[in-house]
C-alpha cells in the first residue's frame, strides 16, 4: 500500500482568493456575482477565522475509472477521471476536495488505482504543506496487494473500501461521506451531515433534482416519501418507467453518508462479496430494512457521464452570464496546486469569452469561447473557436528546436517529424469544436474542424466523440494537416 499523509495548504488557494479565509469565509450568506468581484477580495487576512474541523466525519473519494471503460475516455488514456485538467487551471478532483475543505471535512481518503500516478502526484503537490487546518490530514491511499489480498487490485467502490477500512478506522469518526472524485458541483456537505442526523439514518444519499429529466441511470433512481425516506432504488429499464409513473423521485449523484457502524455490517457482514456501492450496496442496504434517507440538492451537478458533457461544462465556464460551475464563488473558492508560472503573455490577439491559464504566450490570434490550458503557445494568424486547450507540462522555445535539428538530422524520420513541431500551436491553425489534450504539438495551417462531419470516429492521434474531435496527449499534427 503506497499512502500520503498530507496536510491542507493555505498555498492551494488561487491568487484571487487568496485571502478568503476571513470573515466572509464563515458568513456563507450569499456568492457573489462575477461582475462584483472586485476589490474586497484584497481585504486582510490578519482577523482570519476558523470554524472548527468537522473531526467526526471522513471523506472518501474515488479519484479513478478504468482507462477504455471510463466514458471519459481518450482523456483517461494516461491519466485517471479526477486528474483530468478542467477550466484551465484546475483538475476535476479539485472541486470535490475543495467542497470537503469549505465544509470543514479535513479527514480526507483518495482512493486510487487505474492510471494514478498524475493525480497522486497533483493531490500530493496541491494539498501539502502549511495546513489550513494542523489536526486535518488528506491521505492518498493507492491500490495495493498484501498477503490477505494477494494479486488483486479494487475491484469496485466497495471493494476497495473494505480493503482499506482498517487504515480509515484509525481515526475516530461517526460518519463516511463517500463521493466520486470527477464529478463537478459545489455543495456545503454540512447540510447533508445535519439532515442525515437530524432523520437518524443509517445511510443517506445526495440525489439532483436538477439532473433527474437527463441524467445517465448508472449511478440510479430513487424513489422516496415526503419524508425523503427511499423506498426503491432503481437502474436503466426501471428508470424510464418510473419517471413516468409520476412519482417522487430523483437521480442519484453517488454520494453517501454511511453511518461508520453500518459501513462495517454492510460490507463485512450483510455484503461481504460485493464490489460496488450504487449496484450492490446501497440497494442492499434498503432491500434488508435499514434507514436509507434522500438529501434533495436542487444545485448545479455534471456527473461528466460522456466526452459531450465534459466539453459542455467547460465551455459553461467561458460564459459569464451562463456559468453552470462558477470557479470566481469567492464564498466556497476552488483550491488546487500552487504554480510559479509568469503571467500570460498577449500580444494584439482577440480575445472573447474565454478562460486563459497561467503562463500562456499568445501571439497574434484571435480566440472566441475557448479555454486555453496553461503554458500553451498559440502563434500568429491562429483562429480558435469553441474549444478546450489542455496546455503543456513544459516550455519549448525556439532554441530547442534548432538543437533537436541538429542533433536528428540524419536521425529516425518519424522522431525527428515529431520533435521539429514545437508544441503548442502553429501559424494559421484553426481550431473549431475540439478538445485538445496535453503537449501536442500543431503544425502550421492546421486545420482541426471535423471537416467530414463525423460523430463518432478513431485515428492514430484522435478520436471523434459526439462531432467533437479530442486529440490524444502528445499528439503530433504535421503542417496543412485537414481533420
Amino acid at each position: 500500500m503506497v499512502t500520503s499523509q498530507l496536510c491542507l495548504p493555505s498555498h492551494t488557494i488561487p491568487s484571487c482568493h487568496l485571502t478568503l479565509l476571513t470573515s466572509e469565509r464563515v458568513r456563507r450568506n450569499k456568492t457573489l456575482p462575477f461582475k462584483k468581484l472586485h476589490s474586497s477580495l484584497f481585504q486582510s487576512n490578519s482577523h482570519q477565522q476558523h470554524t472548527t474541523t468537522d473531526q467526526s466525519v471522513a471523506a472518501i473519494i474515488f479519484g479513478d475509472g478504468s482507462d477504455s471503460k471510463s466514458q471519459l475516455y481518450p482523456l483517461t488514456k494516461r491519466r485517471s477521471e479526477g486528474a483530468i485538467p478542467i477550466a484551465a487551471n484546475y483538475r476535476l478532483i479539485d472541486a470535490v476536495v475543495s467542497n470537503c475543505i469549505n465544509s470543514n471535512i479535513y479527514n480526507i481518503y483518495a482512493l486510487t488505482q487505474f492510471n494514478s500516478t498524475s493525480l497522486n502526484s497533483h493531490l500530493c503537490k496541491a494539498y501539502s504543506g502549511m495546513g489550513l487546518r494542523r489536526d486535518g490530514l488528506l491521505q492518498v491511499i493507492a491500490a495495493y496487494q498484501s498477503p490477505d489480498h494477494h494479486n488483486r487490485w479494487f475491484q469496485g467502490s466497495a471493494d476497495a473500501v473494505r480493503k482499506c477500512l482498517w487504515a480509515m478506522e484509525e481515526h475516530p469518526v461517526r460518519e463516511f461521506l463517500v463521493l466520486p472524485g470527477h464529478h463537478l458541483y459545489r455543495m456545503d456537505y454540512r447540510q447533508l451531515i445535519s439532515a442525515h442526523r437530524n432523520a437518524n439514518a443509517d445511510i443517506t444519499i445526495a440525489a439532483s433534482t436538477a439532473a433527474a429529466a437527463t441524467h445517465d441511470p448508472s449511478f440510479g433512481f430513487l424513489e422516496f416519501d415526503s419524508s425523503n425516506k427511499v423506498l426503491a432504488f432503481r437502474f436503466n429499464s426501471e428508470v424510464s418507467k418510473f419517471r413516468n409513473c409520476g412519482s417522487h423521485g430523483s437521480a442519484s449523484m453517488g454520494i453517501y453518508l454511511i453511518n461508520k457502524d453500518v459501513m462495517k455490517r454492510l460490507l463485512e457482514d450483510y455484503f461481504p462479496n460485493a464490489n460496488d456501492f450504487t449496484s450492490e450496496v446501497i440497494p442492499g442496504a434498503v432491500s434488508v430494512g435499514m434507514k436509507v434517507q434522500a438529501y434533495v440538492f436542487g444545485g448545479y451537478w455534471e456527473d461528466m457521464r460522456s466526452i459531450g458533457a465534459f466539453y459542455r461544462a467547460n465551455m459553461e465556464t467561458t460564459k459569464e452570464d451562463n456559468m453552470g460551475y462558477n470557479f470566481f464563488d469567492r464564498v466556497m473558492p476552488v483550491y488546487t496546486m500552487p504554480r510559479c508560472l509568469p503571467p500570460t503573455l498577449i500580444s494584439d490577439a482577440l480575445i472573447t469569452d474565454s478562460l486563459i491559464g497561467d503562463g500562456c504566450i499568445i501571439g497574434r490570434c484571435s480566440v472566441r469561447s475557448a479555454v486555453i490550458g496553461m503554458r500553451t503557445r498559440i502563434g500568429d494568424g491562429v483562429v480558435i473557436e469553441d474549444s478546450v486547450i489542455f496546455g503543456s507540462d513544459i516550455y519549448e522555445s525556439e532554441e530547442d528546436i534548432v538543437e533537436v535539428e541538429r542533433i536528428m538530422r540524419n536521425g529516425d524520420e518519424e522522431r525527428k517529424q515529431r520533435d521539429m513541431i514545437p508544441i503548442g500551436i502553429g501559424q494559421h491553425t484553426r481550431i473549431r469544436k475540439a478538445i485538445v489534450d496535453k503537449n501536442a504539438r500543431i503544425g502550421k495551417n492546421v486545420m482541426i474542424i471535423n471537416k467530414d462531419k463525423v460523430e463518432e470516429g478513431e485515428a492514430k492521434c484522435y478520436v471523434i466523440r459526439e462531432g467533437i474531435v479530442v486529440l490524444l496527449r502528445g499528439a503530433v499534427i504535421p503542417d496543412a494537416t485537414i481533420l
